[in-house]
């Protein structure tokens, strides 16, 4: 089909990441990007405590309390992208709203809401409103471990034939292990629970009014393989109760990527400024739209979305197992391919962390006199040392391990610190664990026999040129990034062209619409050589501590819930006070 109009047609993307959504308007024929918008979530991720001006107070007058490893949003916070991105976008690029043909949106995964058969969010019911399971359930929400254990052994004990397509280990952050808990944490929202809804589904329901189920999150996140999810006699050798979670809470008709969902409806268009009835693509995730972003669609080509955590992504031409992948699943990104999925659940997060709570106070001052932010301060001081002059070694995985050990009980570690290391030292030695951890997923995938030929970065992390050479040195592949700056909303962007018909499929569009690339970084011999043998201390870390030779990580876990679910001297259960040894509680 014919992509060129006249006059020029637009559409939108819209990428829905962990603490805001983007928007973005992007000419059909070409992709140029011609204006974008951004909106912070008013209530962020939420950890600690449910926010009073959604969740009121709880029964005993006091705010509502999380445990730990908790990580939730708020529903409305996504309309407020759609209300304020979409419209900013617009206006930026200066056209024509009626000129727009389509929308498509990404969002981050497994992001789960729970809802009633109309598409409402169970928080926004009265009384449900200040139970936290009742919220969305972040793809950071890591509570369900003890759920997801006990899927992966009930499977491998049963031999399921699903679980190789997931290298072995059903996540903690997917949508069986998160709706299991929500059964039997609190059975009375289950109850109500019409439906168990992929972020991005939910969304796309509120633009266009039909709840039509993607692709891809059913593949990766929801164990759907050859046309069937896990069976009702597995689900019910779990718990009894939870036995017809797919027919009654799960299953829906599936929408194939790039197609329609719908149209768009007269609420969504007065939210967004666009017009009614334009095409409303098929949800996706992310890092699966990117790689048509960044015109990696063949096999062998493996895209990083580098940003709070990273997202691998890869065509293959044969269906492979991959000890710890997120999933392989065929179509997953583009028709007629197996779309292979790793991932890293701490990246940018971990930097961000350093930065807040490990970084003394002189150096954020000597930062801001150098007209730098810390992160560049800190890069300026970590780039003029010699590979392995700090004399550290990092595990990645202060928010577990994603791939290729899936284990959300895993925590970080630095080894190798004395008096004289500096906050400099560990924070190349974190940009370095994280390398390491991509290097451990590409030596997975070539090891079972899925080549990667090409390293593509897409992210806001791409902008720190030490990083990307690092990460080039430490596998070993010639590294480019994605020359745009919105890559998942461009890939959303061209999702939608496909879905308004202006392109016949996925291919096409990305060859037309896609980015070309950015910067590339080329692997130095002699870093890779001072790399490998530094990789090689990162493995043995990594092996000791993940594959069961030493589980203190585990029983740290283990005995800090304990301690936090400990009733201190003097406090009741519930109560907001901390005791701190010589400071009165």
């Amino acid at each position: 089909m014919d992509a060129v109009d006249a006059p020029d047609s637009f559409v939108i993307g819209v990428d829905y990441g962990t603490l805001s959504g983007r928007a973005v308007v992007v000419r059909v024929r070409d992709g140029k990007e011609l204006g974008s918008g951004v909106y912070d979530y008013p209530h962020a991720v939420v950890t600690d405590v449910l926010p009073e001006d959604v969740a009121g107070r709880g029964a005993d007058g006091q705010a509502v309390r999380l445990p730990g490893e908790w990580a939730l949003q708020v529903p409305n916070d996504y309309r407020g992208v759609l209300r304020h991105a979409v419209p900013a976008a617009l206006a930026e690029a200066g056209i024509d709203s009626a000129a727009v043909v389509g929308i498509a949106t990404d969002f981050t995964a497994c992001t789960m809401v729970p809802v009633t058969s109309d598409g409402t969010p169970l928080s926004e019911l009265d009384r449900f409103r200040n139970r936290p399971h009742a919220y969305v359930k972040l793809w950071r929400h890591h509570a369900a471990q003890p759920q997801a254990d006990r899927i992966n052994q009930l499977a491998a004990e049963r031999a399921e034939n699903w679980l190789p397509r997931y290298g072995g280990l059903i996540s903690s952050e997917w949508e069986f292990a998160k709706g299991l808990q929500l059964l039997e944490e609190d059975p009375e929202a289950y109850a109500e629970m019409d439906h168990w809804v992929e972020a991005a589904d939910w969304i796309v329901w509120q633009l266009c009014g039909r709840y039509v189920r993607n692709a891809c999150t059913a593949g990766y996140k929801g164990i759907y393989q050859d046309g069937r999810y896990p069976s009702q006699d597995f689900l019910a050798a779990l718990n009894p109760q939870f036995k017809d979670f797919v027919s009654a809470k799960l299953e829906h008709t599936i929408g194939r990527l790039g197609d329609a969902a719908g149209y768009l409806t007269a609420e969504a268009a007065a939210w967004t400024g666009l017009p009614e009835g334009i095409a409303v693509a098929v949800g996706n995730v992310d890092a699966h739209v990117t790689a048509p972003a960044a015109k990696a669609v063949d096999p062998g080509q493996l895209v990083a979305i580098m940003g709070t955590s990273t997202c691998h992504v890869m065509n293959g031409t044969e269906l492979r197992e991959v000890p710890g992948m997120c999933g392989v699943v065929d179509g997953g990104i583009v028709d007629g391919l197996w779309g292979y999925e790793a991932g890293q659940s701490g990246v940018g997060d971990i930097f961000g962390w350093f930065t807040k709570y490990g970084v003394p106070p002189e150096y954020h001052r000597a930062a801001g006199e150098a007209g730098l932010g810390i992160h560049e301060y800190l890069t300026d001081l970590a780039s003029r040392q010699a590979i392995g002059q700090h004399g550290l070694i990092a595990l990645d995985w202060h928010s577990g391990n994603r791939s290729v050990l899936v284990d959300h009980e895993l925590s970080g570690i630095v080894v190798g610190q004395t008096l004289a290391t500096r906050p400099e030292d560990t924070y190349r030695a974190l940009l370095e664990a994280t390398a390491f951890g991509t290097r451990t997923i590409v030596d997975a995938f070539r090891s079972s026999g899925v080549p990667v030929k090409e390293f593509i970065v897409a992210g806001g992390l791409l902008k720190n040129p030490l990083l990307m050479q690092i990460y080039a040195d430490a596998t070993g592949l010639q590294l480019s990034t994605i020359g745009s700056a919105q890559g998942p909303a461009l890939g959303s962007a061209i999702h939608a062209a496909v879905a308004a018909g202006k392109y016949t499929d996925i291919r096409e569009a990305a060859a037309a619409m896609g980015s070309e690339p950015g910067e590339v970084y080329t692997p130095i011999p002699e870093n890779v050589a001072a790399y490998e043998e530094l990789f090689q201390e990162y493995k043995t870390l990594h092996d000791y501590f993940g594959r069961g030779s030493n589980d203190v990580m585990h029983r740290l876990k283990a005995i800090q819930r304990r301690a936090a679910g400990a009733v201190l001297p003097g406090t009741t259960a519930g109560s907001t006070v901390r005791a701190t040894a010589g400071v009165p509680a």
